[in-house]
């Protein structure tokens, strides 16, 4: 005779919490605090986890992933001119058209996300980086509260999460460097992007991504946006590029 299997449900709320504030606790300070789990913060997340940095993802969307699920205009296809070892390095598979590469959007956006977890990193979703610690003129850290406490604008206070460094992969809207241009200015006005360039703006967005600010770095379209470069479309080497060189940078400071 089978035995029967209970299920209760403040033992399942309980698994839930218990497992969460865990980990939780368990990050408070680490070493590399990345906002937004786009592709260039998802690449930044791999190398760094790759190398046993403490690394957490903070995404105020509920889905990770920024917008390389949607490939181009919703076709499920991304591409690269440069960039393939990236690619080679998470396992994601391609082919090679026209002297360009080509990948399935969900694919490489699922893989870049199970990769970075895999290496160790953690991903928060549904929680927005409002705010960064600075402390003796460098960010140590970064200021959080849920999404949807923000988007209700319930007058509820934040927490805070100790970092070595920030990364501001928030993508066009490079929200986390306008806080700290507002704040105490990083030596030019933050134009934007410009307009649709693919070649100049791939180039450009490896170029313009490293440190901004003592402790803060911006990675993919962030750096776009900061460096009023060019937009590039549904094209990806560039961004994912931008991500590792990043990581490469940090690497080398802590």
């Amino acid at each position: 005779m089978h035995s029967i299997l209970m299920i209760n449900e403040t033992d399942i709320t309980r698994l839930i919490v218990k497992n969460y504030m865990e980990e939780l606790l368990n990050h408070l300070s680490i070493d590399v605090a990345i906002v937004g789990a786009g592709p260039a913060g998802l690449v930044a997340a791999n190398y760094l986890a790759m190398e046993g940095k403490k690394v957490v993802v903070f995404e105020r969307k509920i889905s990770p992933g920024g917008g390389m699920w949607g490939g181009g205009m919703n076709y499920p296809i991304i591409v690269l001119k440069f960039g393939k070892e990236i690619l080679d390095d998470i396992g994601i598979k391609y082919e090679e058209q026209n002297g360009y590469y080509v990948a399935n959007a969900i694919e490489a956006t699922s893989k870049l996300i199970a990769s970075a977890m895999d290496a160790g990193a953690k991903i928060y979703n549904g929680i927005t980086v409002e705010d960064v610690m600075v402390k003796n003129g460098k960010v140590n850290g970064v200021v959080i509260n849920w999404s949807t406490i923000l988007m209700t604008e319930l007058p509820v206070d934040p927490l805070s999460i100790e970092a070595k460094a920030v990364i501001d992969a928030t993508g066009h809207d490079c929200y986390v460097s306008r806080i700290i241009e507002a704040k105490y200015g990083i030596g030019h006005k933050i134009e934007g992007e410009k307009g649709m360039w693919a070649e100049e703006g791939e180039k450009m967005t490896v170029e313009r991504s490293g440190e901004i600010f003592p402790g803060l770095y911006v990675a993919g379209m962030a750096a776009n946006a900061v460096s009023g470069s060019p937009r590039m479309g549904p094209i990806f080497g560039g961004m994912l590029q931008s991500g590792k060189k990043v990581a490469e940078l940090i690497l080398q400071k802590i």
